[in-house]
C-alpha cells in the first residue's frame, strides 16, 4: 500500500460507487429468486421453538448477527447475540435445548462456529445456517439451510465483505418480517418494545397524558359577559376559553371563544363591555376524549387547521384542553 493516497477523478469516483450500489442491489434481487421451501421452514422452526432465538456469526457476519438479533428482539423473537469465540469459553451456557441457533458465515467454513455447532446439536438445540455455500461444512449440519450467496461482491478485489454482507442482512430482515407477521406483531407491540423513541411516544401517550385539566383548563359560563370571557383567556394563555352550560354544574361543553373569534369581534365593532360570550362564540367546537391517543389530536388540529381542542367526555363535559404546544412539549409533534 502506496503511503500517499492516489488522486481519482470525480467521474471515476462516483462511477465506481454507482457499481457497488448495482452490484449489491443485485445480490439483494437474486436472494428473492432463491427463497423457497427452506425459508418457510426456517420460520416455522422458530415459531415452533420454546425458547430464544440465539445469533452468532465472527467478523463481518458477526456484526450482520449482532444487528439481526436486535431486529428479532423488537419485533416479537425474543433473540440475542453470541459471539461464536466466546461461546467456546464459556457462553455456551447461555443456549439451552429450547433454542434455535442461526449461524452467519458466508464461507460456511468459520472454525469458530463448527467447533461450538456439535455441542449445540448434542444438547437439542436446532441450527439454521447463513452461508453462501450449500456444500460447506456448516450448510450440511444445519437443520435448515439459507442460501446467502452473491455472485461477485462490490469490493473491486473481489475480496472485501461487501455484497455477501449486504445479502446476508437483507435475508435476516427478511426473517425478522416473516417472524413479525407471523406473529401478528403490531404498531403497538413495537411501541412498546421502543418506549424511549419517538414512534413510542407517538403510540403510547394518551390525551390524558398531555391535556391540562381542572383550573388550568380556561371556561366560562354560557351566560358570561364577553368582557369575562378575555379575562379568563388571559389567565390561562391558551389563546382560547371553553364555553360550558349556565347552572347545571356538569361542564357541559357549549362552544369556544378562541383568538380567532376576537379578532372577528374586533373587526365587527363589537361592544365589549356589553356583548355576551354566547352571541359571539363558536358553537359546537371540536372535540377529542381523553384516552385518544395524542397523535390523533395533533392530526386532528393540524387537518382542521385549530392550535386548540377542548377534551370532552363520553356524555359532551369538558374534562380537559390541549393546544400545539402542549403537544410540542411532549415531543408528540
Amino acid at each position: 500500500m502506496s503511503s500517499a493516497p492516489i488522486a481519482a477523478a470525480p467521474a471515476h469516483i462516483l462511477d465506481l460507487a454507482r457499481r457497488v450500489l448495482e452490484i449489491e442491489a443485485d445480490a439483494v434481487r437474486a436472494l428473492a429468486d432463491r427463497l423457497g421451501d427452506a425459508f418457510t421452514a426456517a420460520v416455522g422452526l422458530i415459531l415452533a421453538s420454546r425458547g430464544r432465538v440465539i445469533v452468532s456469526g465472527v467478523g463481518k457476519s458477526g456484526h450482520i448477527g449482532r444487528k439481526f438479533a436486535a431486529t428479532l428482539a423488537s419485533t416479537g423473537t425474543p433473540a440475542y447475540f453470541v459471539h461464536a469465540a466466546e461461546a467456546a469459553h464459556g457462553d455456551l451456557g447461555m443456549i439451552t435445548a429450547d433454542d434455535v441457533l442461526i449461524a452467519l458465515s458466508y464461507s460456511g467454513t468459520g472454525e469458530e462456529l463448527l467447533k461450538i455447532v456439535p455441542l449445540i446439536k448434542r444438547q437439542g438445540a436446532r441450527l439454521i445456517a447463513i452461508t453462501g455455500n450449500p456444500a460447506s461444512p456448516l450448510a450440511r449440519e444445519a437443520d435448515v439451510h439459507l442460501d446467502g450467496a452473491v455472485r461477485e461482491e462490490a469490493c473491486p478485489l473481489n475480496l472485501a465483505p461487501t455484497a455477501s454482507t449486504t445479502a446476508a442482512l437483507a435475508l435476516s430482515d427478511a426473517l425478522a418480517v416473516a417472524l413479525l407477521d407471523a406473529r401478528g406483531f403490531g404498531a403497538d407491540d413495537f411501541a412498546r418494545s421502543h418506549p424511549g423513541g419517538a414512534l413510542g411516544r407517538r403510540l403510547l401517550t394518551h390525551v390524558s397524558d398531555v391535556m391540562r385539566s381542572g383550573p388550568a383548563v380556561p371556561r366560562v359560563a354560557e351566560s358570561a359577559l364577553l368582557a369575562d370571557a378575555l379575562m379568563e383567556m388571559t389567565r390561562a394563555g391558551m389563546g382560547m376559553t371553553a364555553i360550558v352550560g349556565d347552572g347545571d354544574g356538569s361542564d357541559r361543553i357549549i362552544g369556544i371563544y378562541t383568538d380567532g373569534d376576537l379578532r372577528r369581534s374586533l373587526a365587527s365593532g363589537c361592544n365589549f363591555s356589553t356583548a355576551r360570550v354566547a352571541d359571539v362564540m363558536s358553537r359546537g367546537p371540536k372535540t377529542i376524549h381523553p384516552e385518544a391517543l395524542a397523535v390523533t389530536a395533533a392530526e386532528m388540529m393540524e387537518r382542521l387547521r385549530i392550535s386548540q381542542l377542548l377534551v370532552a367526555d363520553h356524555e359532551g363535559r369538558l374534562v380537559g384542553a390541549l393546544n400545539h404546544h402542549d403537544l410540542m412539549l411532549a415531543k408528540v409533534i
